[in-house]
């Protein structure tokens, strides 16, 4: 089984995140700073063009706003995409709720939230949780709030049973003392996999804040981040058995 994590920047790089997808042939992707809106297809790669494309037959979107968009209604937030049947699907808000009608200039833009759904694969239940982290402008070393949310799913995944996945981009240093709560409950395969940095080169950051953890339910086959350029972050692979 292969599983993709993924912060696909909004989706501006248009087909080259579909291209990628439909090349790597995952079982699950997991992704972040999506777009969803209806109607014809516009400048970037909207949800809407990714499942089409991918051909993807399960897939689940749990936004964090809506706004306007060149006269259409989007929504912005976390997806998860699955090849099994997604047989239970569930929103979990980190911080703040839902906003429709957001406004880039007035409103906090940090409302975050963490899907979890549950995967049929060959007969077994696999858990799935995707999340994308609040942002701390200075730094990734977090602060009291990263400090409540990392607990808050730490706590929601002890309650889980058999395999666990937890994929995002957390806006957190591997070693911060946030995500140590998740470390000392999960394997982090970016710190266990030693890898460098989780940006591209179209961004200045070099840091590692991109993770999949997974439990001791899943034997892992093959850890990896990706060369090709698809967003300002790499994506992440796992190759897995349950």
């Amino acid at each position: 089984m292969k599983l993709v994590q993924a912060n696909i920047w909004g989706g501006r790089l248009g087909n080259q995140v579909i291209d990628f997808l439909n090349q790597e042939q995952a079982d699950l992707v997991c992704l972040q700073e999506v777009v969803s809106t209806k109607g014809d297809a516009l400048i970037f790669s909207t949800l809407e063009d990714i499942a089409k494309a991918t051909n993807y037959p399960y897939h689940f979107f749990s936004p964090v706003f809506d706004f306007n968009l060149m006269q259409k209604k989007a929504g912005f937030g976390n997806a998860i995409l699955s090849k099994h049947p997604i047989i239970k699907e569930k929103t979990v808000f980190t911080r703040l709720e839902h906003k429709k009608d957001f406004d880039f200039d007035l409103d906090d833009y940090n409302i975050r939230n963490f899907q979890h759904v549950e995967v049929q694969i060959e007969g077994k239940t696999m858990h799935v949780l995707n999340h994308h982290g609040h942002h701390v402008h200075q730094h990734k070393n977090g602060d009291d709030e990263t400090m409540r949310q990392c607990k808050l799913i730490a706590d929601y995944i002890r309650a889980l049973k058999g395999p666990v996945a937890l994929t995002g981009d957390f806006n957190l240093a591997p070693h911060s003392q946030s995500l140590q709560q998740i470390n000392a409950l999960l394997d982090n395969l970016s710190v266990r996999f030693a890898l460098k940095t989780t940006r591209t080169n179209l961004t200045h950051k070099k840091e590692v804040c991109d993770y999949i953890f997974v439990n001791d339910k899943l034997r892992v086959l093959h850890f990896t981040a990706s060369e090709e350029v698809i967003s300002d972050h790499q994506a992440l692979f796992l190759e897995f058995a349950l």
